[in-house]
């Protein structure tokens, strides 16, 4: 009787999501990754293996503005702001959210809740 550890419980999500999410380029993944201390977000284009833009709380333009800490919710509010305004500015309006294998609570809803504020629709 084995117990499975949360982060594979995560990874084991994130693999059963990934068989139906798929970003084109009419209309690519929002993809999220979350850890204890950061977050970060990238627009990625599944048919071309390409990644159109990204933000995280590690952005040098990011940090320097953050006065919350990176692992929290108004960090991830500031991170779907800047991937939507990254995607914009390359003319990316419709996105596919992936959550990574994460609950959609939390940072991984604060985010995307500020993306759809920004302009991006899924």
């Amino acid at each position: 009787m084995s117990q499975i550890s949360r982060k594979q419980q995560t990874q084991k999500r994130h693999r059963r999501l990934r068989r139906h999410i798929t970003g084109t380029s009419d209309r690519p993944r929002l993809a999220v990754f979350r850890s204890n201390n950061h977050i970060y977000a990238q627009v990625i284009d599944d048919a071309a293996q390409s990644t159109l833009c990204s933000a995280s709380t590690v952005d040098k333009e990011l940090r320097t503005g953050l006065k919350a800490p990176a692992g929290s919710c108004d960090a991830s509010v500031a991170v779907g702001e800047l991937v939507a305004k990254r995607a914009m500015a390359k003319g990316i309006q419709q996105v596919v959210f992936d959550r990574g294998g994460n609950l959609y609570h939390g940072r991984i809803k604060a985010l995307a809740d500020a993306a759809r504020e920004a302009g991006l629709q899924f």
